[in-house]
């Protein structure tokens, strides 16, 4: 795998990545001002309702200057900022506004009628947006507080290359790592790091079909979608988009996310859990990029013993894992494919059945390719994590140029790949991406030139996986990486060890005898 550590490589991860959006230190500043009076989980709400208010004023003023200086343009006409998927927003919304009654005793109910209105206006975001600002239970100071704070965070990047940054979902990963112990979360809802996100969508090339998420978050996944589309001259129109998140605060920045980017997606008629309200009972996904809530305890599996999706066993009721593997492979079409993030205890658990789960899946051929990641990936966990890909077709498919894997798995150790970039985050580069993405390209291509990489990958079979008792981890069959030969003799390379070694016993003898004599001058002999 590509390797760079220099400081240079360093800054160039954070400026591709967005590991840092600068104005996490602002917002702590007003949940400082703001916590003693109102839940984290509250505050949350508040901060990001009045965070979206302000991107979207942003990107309308800054297509509104852009079209005051083209003669002859008119800034107040919608159709303008309808072409560009810019929301329109009355004057009585815009930030400015907003910003300038701040101190005001009504600030709450401005900011209310300011949210009603561009609900008005844009029929996208019809019962999206948090409205209850105006509540007596509000302190007005520390809200005008807040706005002055957010009032000084740049949220348009001035760089046009850099301004597609999943900005919302970033704000969301920072509330999910600052308040989830104040709200006492028990921890498994995380947000996915673009990275992570980007690897899975390189990987499965979602060019055409449709796509799904039974757990889309913000809308990360679908986002990263658009993108590689986009990127790879395809067309949009080409793909379809459906998701479902039972969060309801999550479900609306989901909404919020994709409305921005003027991506149309089908999220259900409002939030609902994915195991007890399929809002896609009947879809049959192309795709499917997940990264479902880890080691669910809590998931109401009793309820659900004998359902049709547990066609390789019923999942035990205290661990959603299996649940959502099989929720999975239950939406894909004959020739879809499915890759998400999964706590690394799914590769190898024998508990309560998983097991057996994992054995019949593995028997019915499913399982295409295993990645363990490296740690310190996510902000709001240390679980280490990997990425599966389930298939229900591994024959040939000349259509998608796709080369016969019956009875193969591939397997990537990815776990010494990425860059620190700060003391405590490791993100993939996307050097990290494209190599691992193009090794599995190779191996499942037609004519593809894969070869084993001992230390990195194998392409094992059922048999090889069958005698490591069904366990899916990638270090059970990349094996130890070859170390190069420099060519010397074994005695020759001895000789010149040891001889090396005397030299350097040699000097020790020699600054520990002048250390004592120094020392014995000043009075401290030994």
């Amino acid at each position: 795998m590509a390797k760079n550590n220099s400081r240079k490589s360093v800054a160039k991860v954070k400026s591709e990545n967005g590991a840092h959006l600068g104005f996490e230190d602002k917002l702590w500043a007003a949940a400082d001002k703001m916590r003693g009076h109102m839940d984290a989980s509250e505050y949350k709400h508040v901060a990001l309702g009045l965070i979206f208010l302000k991107y979207i004023s942003d990107t309308f003023q800054a297509k509104y200057t852009a079209l005051q200086t083209q003669k002859y343009a008119n800034p107040e006409d919608r159709d303008e900022y309808m072409a560009e998927n810019v929301f329109w927003v009355p004057v009585q919304a815009r930030w400015s506004n907003i910003q300038n009654n701040a101190k005001q005793p009504v600030i709450g109910q401005t900011i209310d009628d300011a949210m009603t209105a561009i609900e008005r206006e844009n029929k996208l975001l019809k019962g999206v947006l948090h409205k209850n600002y105006a509540r007596p239970d509000l302190d007005k100071t520390r809200l005008g507080e807040l706005i002055d704070i957010i009032s000084n965070i740049e949220l348009i990047a001035k760089d046009e290359k850099k301004s597609s940054k999943d900005i919302l979902g970033r704000v969301y990963e920072y509330f999910l790592g600052r308040f989830a112990a104040a709200e006492g979360k028990s921890g498994g809802e995380f947000y996915t790091p673009q990275c992570v996100v980007r690897l899975l969508v390189e990987m499965i090339e979602p060019y055409k079909g449709r796509i799904y998420d039974p757990c889309c978050g913000s809308g990360g996944m679908f986002v990263q979608s658009e993108k590689f589309v986009e990127a790879h001259g395809g067309r949009l129109g080409d793909i379809a988009i459906y998701g479902q998140e039972s969060n309801p605060t999550t479900w609306r920045l989901a909404r919020m996310n994709l409305a921005i980017r003027g991506i149309d997606a089908n999220l259900g008629p409002q939030w609902a859990d994915s195991f007890h309200a399929d809002a896609h009972k009947d879809l049959k996904a192309d795709f499917i990029l997940a990264n479902p809530p880890f080691n669910m305890s809590d998931w109401g599996g009793d309820r659900l013993k004998e359902d049709v999706r547990w066609k390789f066993g019923a999942p035990p009721a205290n661990n959603a894992n299996y649940a959502w593997i099989q929720h999975f492979i239950h939406h894909l079409s004959p020739g879809g494919i499915a890759g998400f993030v999964m706590a690394n205890g799914s590769m190898s658990t024998n508990t309560s059945n998983e097991g057996q789960i994992r054995k019949a899946m593995i028997e019915q051929d499913m399982v295409d390719c295993m990645i363990a990641l490296p740690g310190q990936l996510f902000y709001t966990t240390q679980i280490p994590v990997c990425l599966w890909f389930v298939t229900r077709k591994k024959t040939a498919d000349p259509k998608r140029k796709f080369r016969s894997r019956c009875g193969q798995t591939l397997f990537i150790d990815a776990r010494r790949c990425g860059t620190l970039i700060d003391r405590v985050h490791r993100e993939l580069s996307e050097a990290d991406i494209a190599e691992i993405a193009s090794v599995y390209h190779a191996w499942r291509s037609e004519g593809g030139k894969y070869e084993d990489k001992p230390g990195w990958w194998k392409s094992a079979t059922l048999e090889e996986i069958a005698s490591h008792g069904y366990v899916l981890t990638p270090g059970r069959y990349v094996g130890a990486e070859e170390a190069e030969d420099d060519g010397q003799l074994f005695e020759e390379k001895m000789q010149h060890l040891t001889a090396t070694l005397a030299e350097q016993f040699a000097a020790s003898a020699k600054l520990e005898k002048t250390i004592k004599k120094n020392l014995k001058e000043i009075g401290y002999g030994l």
